[in-house]
């Protein structure tokens, strides 16, 4: 009775297993400084709140665009725009590499492209 249930779900999640690392194509097509959080500097008497920036980008894939955004604000590293990636997804993680290093960016939503965008 164990055998066939095994067998079953193997057939039925394997193949969703072996996607989920398989590298993908995209193009980073714009990118966003938004706000991700604050620091405060200053003395003990004098401290300010200074609102913390990080980079936010569009990747676009043939059927989806996906928002990215640095995991540490620390990250300085500007990635270009029209700049082709091959990437994976790992859980809410994007890794990929571009320009010679790797990178790994936090996904903030993922949105479908619409008929006209993926026009050329």
């Amino acid at each position: 009775m164990k055998k066939p249930l095994l067998l079953a779900a193997v057939v039925l999640v394997g193949p969703t297993l072996v996607l989920a690392g398989k590298p993908k194509m995209g193009t980073v097509i714009a990118e966003n400084s938004v706000a991700c959080g604050s620091t405060v500097k200053g003395k003990k008497n004098k401290q300010t709140t200074v609102d913390v920036l990080c980079q936010e980008y569009v990747v676009r894939t043939t059927d989806t665009d996906y928002h990215i955004r640095q995991v540490k604000p620390a990250d300085k590293a500007l990635i270009p725009v029209n700049t082709p990636i091959e990437f994976t997804l790992d859980k809410d993680k994007m890794k990929f590499k571009a320009n010679g290093k790797s990178y790994e960016y936090l996904i903030v939503s993922e949105a479908a492209v619409s008929a006209d965008a993926a026009k050329p």
